[in-house]
């Protein structure tokens, strides 16, 4: 039990000196992946920009604010990267911003969270649930979570019968203070 409680206070001696909960971008990556004609597509969008004020002792009290170019779209092929920039798919000219913007969140374990955000693509704003987890290293401190939506939710891709319509989002944040 005493070893228990040791382990406990080491996890959160780091939280205790947080002097400020504002944190920085120090890398990003903002990834997805989408069945399409059977085939997984990976992609990504970078250039991540976010407001993050969070202490992981008082999440209720902390918002998280962040955006990626739509234009940044990288799928490895330059040629579905400019068609997924047209209008049918995330009209990127019109809409140049995909953002999150938090509502409320919650903590779930020790290093675990729920973060209930609106998401707003191509003028459509939608209520999410992102899991993460705020891990706080010697070496980094780091957002982690995934989460699964619907692209038609948001009129990307029209009635494609080829393309599914769930796709799954992983963001990676590594931040400083």
């Amino acid at each position: 039990m005493k070893l228990y409680v040791i382990k406990l206070v080491l996890a959160f001696l780091p939280f205790l000196f947080l002097a400020d909960n504002t944190w920085k971008v120090k890398n990003s990556a903002v990834t997805f992946k989408i069945k399409n004609a059977g085939i997984t597509v990976d992609g990504s969008f970078s250039g991540l920009e976010a407001e993050i004020k969070f202490n992981p002792l008082k999440p209720e009290e902390g918002s998280i604010k962040a955006s990626v170019n739509a234009k940044s779209i990288n799928t490895g092929t330059e040629m579905r990267d400019n068609h997924l920039r047209k209008p049918e798919y995330f009209d990127a000219e019109k809409f140049p911003k995909i953002s999150l913007q938090s509502t409320k969140i919650e903590k779930t374990g020790p290093i675990s969270y729920n973060g209930h955000f609106r998401l707003t693509m191509k003028g459509i704003t939608k209520e999410v649930l992102i899991p993460f987890n705020f891990m706080k290293l010697a070496d980094k401190t780091q957002f982690k979570g995934s989460f699964s939506l619907n692209r038609r939710d948001y009129g990307v891709g029209g009635n494609s019968l080829s393309m599914a319509d769930n796709l799954t989002v992983s963001i990676v944040v590594d931040v400083t203070e």
